[in-house]
């Protein structure tokens, strides 16, 4: 049962199992679910959701991986989930600034501009799997923060 539950929460309930983009597909099941979950939860529950997250995807990742017998399937997006979640927490709500932040994480975690790549070869296991979209979610709110400043 937990080796179901870890494979569920890791593959984005679902959302990492497109054939097409499954990184994408997770990143947009992530927006939809921060969405639905504003609706529901007041904003201390939602910040307080990241760090538990995190330390589900930690064990999910790392489980799943285990089990699969590969470091970072593709299908496992729960890393982007939670990554984004943390993008969302911080950037202006709206369309326009969540649009722009979307297609910020999505480029930092498609091309993983240095040290992204590094820790991404060289940390192991479920942190290993969600650290890197960690620095994605980083730079993104980097680039966002800058923008705004300019």
């Amino acid at each position: 049962m937990r080796q179901r539950l870890s494979r569920l929460v890791a593959f984005g309930f679902g959302a990492g199992l497109s054939p097409v983009a499954p990184g994408t597909v997770g990143t947009l099941w992530a927006w939809a679910a921060w969405l639905v979950m504003q609706l529901w939860l007041p904003e201390p529950v939602m910040l307080l959701l990241l760090p538990v997250a995190f330390v589900v995807g930690v064990w999910a990742c790392g489980r799943t991986a285990q089990a699969m017998g590969v470091a970072d399937h593709g299908a496992m997006v729960w890393d982007e989930v939670v990554a984004f979640w943390l993008v969302l927490a911080m950037v202006p709500a709206g369309f326009g600034a969540q649009f722009a932040a979307f297609v910020l994480f999505r480029l930092f975690d498609i091309v993983k501009p240095p040290p992204i790549r590094h820790f991404d070869a060289t940390v192991p296991g479920g942190f290993g799997v969600m650290f890197d979209d960690l620095l994605a979610a980083f730079y993104t709110l980097l680039v966002i923060a800058l923008w705004k400043v300019l």
